[in-house]
């Protein structure tokens, strides 16, 4: 089967936005890219007949290690992005041609405390090593390239949610994520 003729996978992305408007970024233990870019937003896979928006609070658990938050908005539309011919047949389990992605703003309502990637619930893997809140453009900047298409169009269409009801000076990080 040829590249072209492979399915998307169906996905959900999360948009976690803290008070301030900050995104929550993760750092990808198993990256995949040599420009920096190994920086993501949560997402993952719909299972079965899953609704998105359970699919996306599952992910969130299963990737933060917390499901405390709201969801505020979804995209209007689905968005895709196609896999890079090296990665083809090596990622996704080798059966998809890239990702079909309904997205999801969900407003934090928890501590920063809350978030534990190391030992997520549910048995799974880790998939962070770090993780920091982020302004749009510093999610932009650390996204992996054949990911910013999607990325942008996302975060243009969730971007009045980020004007959070506080102003912070900087950027807060998180205590166990150092920034490279």
């Amino acid at each position: 089967m040829s590249p072209s003729e492979l399915p998307y996978r169906p996905c959900v992305g999360i948009v976690l936005l803290n008070p301030a408007g900050l995104v929550w970024i993760g750092r990808r233990c198993n990256s995949i890219s040599e420009d920096g870019g190994n920086w993501q937003m949560p997402q993952g896979g719909i299972d079965g007949d899953e609704a998105p928006a359970i699919a996306a609070r599952r992910e969130l658990l299963e990737e933060t290690g917390t499901d405390k938050a709201d969801i505020i908005a979804e995209t209007r539309l689905w968005h895709n992005y196609e896999l890079p011919p090296e990665l083809l047949g090596v990622v996704l389990h080798g059966r998809y041609r890239g990702q079909r992605q309904k997205w999801f703003a969900m407003r934090f309502l928890g501590q920063d405390s809350d978030f534990n990637i190391h030992e997520p619930p549910l048995g799974n893997p880790p998939e962070f090593d770090a993780w920091r809140w982020a302004d749009v453009d510093d999610v932009l900047s650390r996204i992996i390239s054949f990911k910013r298409l999607v990325y942008e169009a996302v975060l243009e269409e969730f971007r009045p949610l980020t004007l959070g009801s506080e102003a912070p000076s900087q950027a807060p990080t998180s205590a166990t994520s150092p920034l490279p």
